[in-house]
Formats: C-alpha cells, sequence, structure tokens
C-alpha cells in the first residue's frame, strides 16, 4: 500500500514513516498539495499542525479518492470534530496511530 504522510514534525514524520515500512508499505512524507498524478491508497493528516490547512486538503485528497487518516491528541476533541467534519474516511488519536497503525490501515482499504 502507498501512504503519504502528511506531517511537519520532522520526529513523528520519520518514526511514522518507519513504522509504515516495517508493515511493508511505501510511505512518502508530503509538505504539499497532493497531484492528480499521485497514486496513493491512503493518507496519513495530522489534524492539528502542517503547512496545509487540514479542511482543504483533506477535500483535495477526497477529490483523487486517497482514503484519509486524520489523528490528533486524544484531548483535541475540537480537531477530531474538524476531521468529522471534513471529511476524513478514520479519525484516530495519536496512541492508536501509534499502537494500531496496521488495524487503521486495514481499516482504511
Amino acid at each position: 500500500m502507498r501512504v503519504l504522510v502528511f506531517e511537519s514534525n520532522l520526529m513523528w514524520s520519520s518514526r511514522l514513516v518507519k513504522s509504515l515500512q516495517s508493515l511493508g508499505h511505501e510511505a512518502e512524507v508530503r509538505t504539499n498539495w497532493p497531484l492528480e498524478t499521485d497514486k496513493a491508497d491512503v493518507a496519513i493528516v495530522n489534524l492539528g499542525e502542517g503547512p496545509l490547512p487540514a479542511t482543504k486538503l483533506i477535500a483535495r485528497l477526497q477529490e483523487l479518492k486517497i482514503k484519509t487518516i486524520g489523528h490528533a491528541g486524544h484531548k483535541e476533541k475540537d480537531l477530531h470534530q474538524l476531521g468529522k467534519d471534513a471529511g476524513c474516511d478514520i479519525l484516530a488519536t495519536n496512541s492508536e496511530l501509534t499502537f494500531k497503525l496496521a488495524e487503521l490501515l486495514e481499516r482504511a482499504k
């Protein structure tokens, strides 16, 4: 599975890429808008930070038919609501992304 990671935190993004690769997936950290030529199965979007506005990014990913996993801290209820309203396919806490990544990816298929 090809996964686009929209994350500006270098430590978090490199850890996430390593986890994805260890699960056998191809992962790429992105800081720009996905293009028509981007072929990916899933995108992981940090709802709380990043160079791109989450709602517009999620809308663009939907246009490209790329499933979206939005994540934020477990106490950041407003960000989870933002992800829900924006149309994320799956919402997760940061700890779920860390400890249940394989399950989340399976649900996104």
